[in-house]
């Protein structure tokens, strides 16, 4: 165990000092693992590692979903969303900011990425929010809160991860966050309504809404069609997981095409940009995996559920301790890599708890549940300062808005994710209703 301690903490050293962590981890796990056992054993572990991986079919999910994604957003869908969102909402007060969180929810339903989503709602949202006025504390803060929900609302890459992380059935997994990806979704709008009822300043007391396009229309169509074919395909039994992927990109290249506007050379960047993110994540995935080798072999997971076990303490005790570890760790590290360097200390350690209650009696509720807390807690640590990675997606898009002015919008928002994650851990049907129903 204390290996393992050592271990993490020569990771987050690493991390410190600028490493990227998918070498950082590597390089751990591989030289931690030689000197418990030896140099031969763990460079075969590397190399079948990488092997296995660089050649998974389950993992081809990931470059598949991220073309579709990076494919809807050269189509101008994200334009079709926002517009849709503010012509339902856009004259109430505040109601371009709740129109960008709707947009966001939306686009986020078929891109998979928070980064992305942020990213793009903010080119699309903020000229229309600054035009009616709003104080950039607040728009900047929907956009960037309304970004976190690519990470829950399927199809998600993060849920694709911690579904091969934990050998657990990702099609249930996607539709436990249907239902907690829309309460975020309400949340924020309330959170939304309570900031400008207490600051009328942050928004103007009417938005006016801009005329919705027949183009738009087709927009909007276009994604809650792409969604329906990803989500009946996998749950009609018509196709895997992974097939839906590959349905979603194509479909995705077709509706770029259909809505016009596209060239060769937006293509080509949605390609190159596709490419790049899923060499990143594949790094960081072989880099867990060698390290969460050595964690185990060092056997950590053990020696908690032990300790757990020993001093008799409450499940959702743990379960709030794990909860503050999360916190704690988006503080300096961005999601994936902290799903893919906990996940498999933790996942163990909840999977032997007895919550007492009927509805986390089964080992894949209890593991489903899990997944959409861990997600939700990530949202959380993509808006938490100091590294808050939607916001300096956000900075870097405006360069005009002050890091601390995002922020401040953020506050509200944060607020809103505590009290829905609160809820989602005291009552766990909120991710389960679904699942059973399906």
């Amino acid at each position: 165990m204390f290996e393992s301690l050592i271990g993490f903490a020569v990771v987050l050293g690493l991390i410190f000092a600028r490493v990227p962590i998918a070498f950082a981890m590597a390089l751990v796990g591989g030289v931690g693992f030689a000197l418990m056992r030896d140099w031969n054993a763990a460079l075969s572990m590397v190399g079948t590692i990488s092997f296995d991986k660089g050649l998974s079919y389950t993992l081809s999910v990931i470059p598949l979903f991220i073309l579709m994604g990076n494919l809807l957003t050269i189509s101008g869908v994200s334009h079709a969303l926002y517009a849709a969102a503010n012509h339902l909402l856009g004259r109430r007060r505040g109601g371009l900011a709740m129109a960008s969180i709707v947009a966001c929810g939306g686009f986020s339903a078929v891109c998979g990425s928070s980064l992305a989503t942020a990213a793009t709602m903010s080119k699309v949202a903020m000229p229309s929010m600054r035009k009616f006025g709003y104080a950039d504390s607040l728009a900047t803060g929907s956009i960037a809160a309304g970004g976190t929900l690519g990470i829950l609302i399927p199809p998600s890459v993060i849920m694709i991860i911690y579904g091969l992380l934990t050998e657990s059935d990702i099609g249930k997994l996607f539709v436990a966050g249907v239902i907690p990806g829309l309460l975020g979704v309400v949340f924020y709008i309330i959170a939304i309504r309570v900031v400008t009822r207490i600051n009328p300043s942050l928004a103007p007391k009417s938005d006016n809404t801009e005329p919705f396009t027949r183009k738009e229309r087709v927009g909007v169509f276009a994604v809650i069609g792409l969604f329906a074919v990803i989500m009946v395909g996998i749950y009609g039994g018509f196709f895997t997981p992974t097939e839906a992927a590959a349905v979603g990109a194509a479909t995705a290249f077709v509706i770029a095409l259909f809505m016009g506007g596209v060239t060769r050379t937006d293509f080509y960047k949605a390609g190159l940009e596709s490419a790049r993110t899923t060499a990143m994540i594949f790094a960081i995935v072989i880099g867990a995996e060698i390290f969460s080798n050595f964690i185990n072999f060092a056997g950590l997971p053990d020696a908690l559920a032990d300790l757990v076990y020993n001093l008799d303490i409450n499940a959702f005790v743990v379960i709030f301790g794990i909860v503050l570890i999360y916190l704690v760790l988006g503080c300096v590290l961005e999601s994936l890599s902290m799903i893919l360097l906990t996940v498999p200390v933790f996942y163990p350690l909840v999977m032997n708890l007895d919550f007492g209650i009927a509805a986390l009696a089964d080992p894949e509720a209890i593991l489903i549940w899990f997944a959409v807390i861990v997600v939700v807690v990530t949202e959380i640590s993509l808006i938490s300062p100091p590294v808050g990675l939607n916001v300096f997606v956000l900075r870097s898009v405006l360069p005009d808005v002050p890091l601390k002015t995002i922020f401040r919008g953020i506050i509200p928002f944060w607020i809103a994710d505590i009290f829905r994650l609160t809820l989602l851990i005291a009552v766990p049907a909120f991710s389960l209703y679904l699942v059973g129903a399906m």
